[in-house]
């Protein structure tokens, strides 16, 4: 996959991150199938664990449901496994890869999104770094990460002021509450806890795409 199958103006929209503590192993393709029936227009794969195996059978999996249903596959901190699943590319945090060093492994065409928490200055480096996007947060109290950094719902909008790369808000976003995000100006909203966790997961995707018509 290369940038021209997804371009900037496809960063858009209900962006799912799986979690391997909310998806039973045997129901992931299910579950991320659901996301995508529902309207996720990115998937970030996202597994902590140290079984490598299991985490390639995966990763080859979305690669083949987001090609299926033209989504986005971003790979969490792993630059290695993106480049065997041929995925659109990576998310990248603090204490990760640098961008220049993830550009020498996937390419100039490889999507590289780079976490801000709560910092506007290291969005605007990242940018001059030729990251792909930024995203900032937890924007709301996160059950995936209860210690997280809080940022204020304003730091989308100064984002969108300062910087031409799309913006991805994430932490504790519901049905309930993206429309602050979405007033701000955000491109995409991160979720995995009030996605992957509900009964029906395609109808919350198509509740979290109905924002972003």
């Amino acid at each position: 996959m290369t940038l021209s199958n997804a371009p900037y103006d496809r960063l858009k929209g209900l962006y799912a991150i799986t979690d391997d503590q909310l998806i039973a192993e045997s129901e992931f393709n299910r579950a991320v199938e659901s996301a995508l029936q529902g309207g996720a227009s990115i998937i970030q794969y996202r597994d902590k664990s140290d079984n490598l195996q299991k985490r390639l059978q995966q990763a080859n999996s979305l690669r083949s449901l987001c090609e299926r249903y033209q989504a986005i596959l971003i790979i969490n901190d792993d630059i290695e496994l993106a480049k065997a699943v041929d995925a659109h590319g990576v998310h990248l945090g603090k204490n990760d890869t640098s961008i220049s060093s993830a550009r020498q492994i996937l390419g100039d065409d490889a999507i590289i999104g780079i976490s801000c928490y709560n910092n506007i200055e290291l969005a605007i480096s990242a940018e001059k770094n030729t990251a792909s996007y930024v995203a900032f947060g937890a924007m709301f109290s996160s059950p995936t990460k209860p210690d997280a950094i809080n940022a204020d719902l304003d730091i989308i909008s100064i984002a969108k002021q300062q910087l031409s790369i799309p913006v991805c808000a994430i932490g504790g976003i519901n049905n309930e509450n993206i429309n602050l995000l979405i007033q701000q100006g955000t491109d995409m909203a991160a979720v995995i806890s009030s996605l992957f966790a509900t009964d029906d997961i395609k109808n919350t995707a198509a509740m979290f795409s109905q924002h972003f018509i």
